[in-house]
């Protein structure tokens, strides 16, 4: 982090952690108020309380500087979607309860909620930097905990693509990006060679580059880095359908896997799309190619 972070004088976004209390055989069990970003729609339940526990954020809005009026509305979008993230992430910790391995929270619910966080907050960032100092570090609050009651994993393996993913998109540099594309390709060839020798298939994605209007020069760049940063997301999906075969239940490949890769190629595709559109007509539809499939 570059500056220490000041903080948000302007407007305070107040999240207030939901407490519930639950009749269970004629006891009532109560929820506590959890501090920074917590749920407010998704209402624990004693299952939740007692089995999965609940997923806590650090604050981002009492870290952010002052917000220049022309940010302020896209700024306050973000920070309602970041708690938008969350309220979805504590409904289907309490929805897939039981499902997978002792990994399964890392890799299906906090690692994917890691990246969108990462992608909003980069977005609200770039908005007060567009007429103000950008503040720096504020990818630093993605990572997001479980606590009371659940256990999310800290094995190498639970966040290794998750770290892997959140650095790239992150703001590597444009020769970071390019390493990482490289060995990123050759992770992929192994990954699928070994994948295909165990009968794990791989994973396919559609094509972003041949589906591009006419670059502008001055956002070559940028698309370059990112069009790179997909590669490198392909070869790290593929690396972890190796790593975890075996893991999970039925549905584990598209929780775990193809649905954080579809999360994380929706964010690049739309920050391609959003650099040729500063200087020429924005591509539309782009997001139809997030989505990718598991071949055998």
């Amino acid at each position: 982090m570059s500056r220490a972070l000041p903080k948000y004088n302007k407007r305070r976004v107040a999240i207030i952690g939901g407490a519930a209390a639950v009749a269970l055989t004629g006891a009532i069990v109560a929820g506590t108020a959890l501090a920074g970003e917590t749920s407010k729609s998704a209402t624990p339940t004693a299952r939740t309380l007692a089995d999965v526990g609940s997923i806590t954020c650090p604050d981002v809005a009492s870290q952010l500087p002052e917000i220049p009026a022309t940010a302020q509305a896209e700024v306050d979008r973000n920070l309602t979607l970041l708690q938008t993230q969350i309220d979805e992430a504590n409904k289907r910790l309490v929805d897939t309860v039981g499902q997978g391995g002792k990994n399964f929270v890392q890799n299906a619910i906090l690692g994917p909620l890691e990246d969108k966080r990462i992608a909003t907050v980069n977005r609200i960032a770039t908005a007060i930097g567009r007429t103000a100092d950008k503040p720096q570090g504020l990818d630093a609050l993605a990572p997001c905990t479980l606590n009371a009651g659940g256990a999310a994993g800290t094995g190498e393996e639970a966040g290794a693509g998750a770290e892997a993913g959140a650095g790239a998109e992150a703001g590597a540099t444009p020769s970071e990006a390019a390493s990482e594309a490289a060995g990123g390709a050759e992770d992929t060839g192994n990954a699928q060679g070994a994948g295909e020798a165990a009968g794990t298939g791989a994973i396919s994605c559609p094509d972003v580059a041949s589906q591009l209007p006419a670059i502008p020069a001055t956002a070559q760049a940028e698309v370059d880095r990112n069009l790179a940063l997909l590669d490198t997301q392909l070869a790290e999906a593929n690396k972890r359908l190796v790593d975890t075969v075996g893991q999970g239940g039925q549905n584990f490949v598209q929780n775990a896997i193809l649905g954080p890769l579809a999360d994380k190629r929706k964010s690049t595709i739309d920050r391609i799309a959003i650099s040729i559109g500063r200087t020429a007509e924005k591509p539309q539809g782009l997001d139809s190619l997030a989505a990718c499939t598991l071949t055998q």
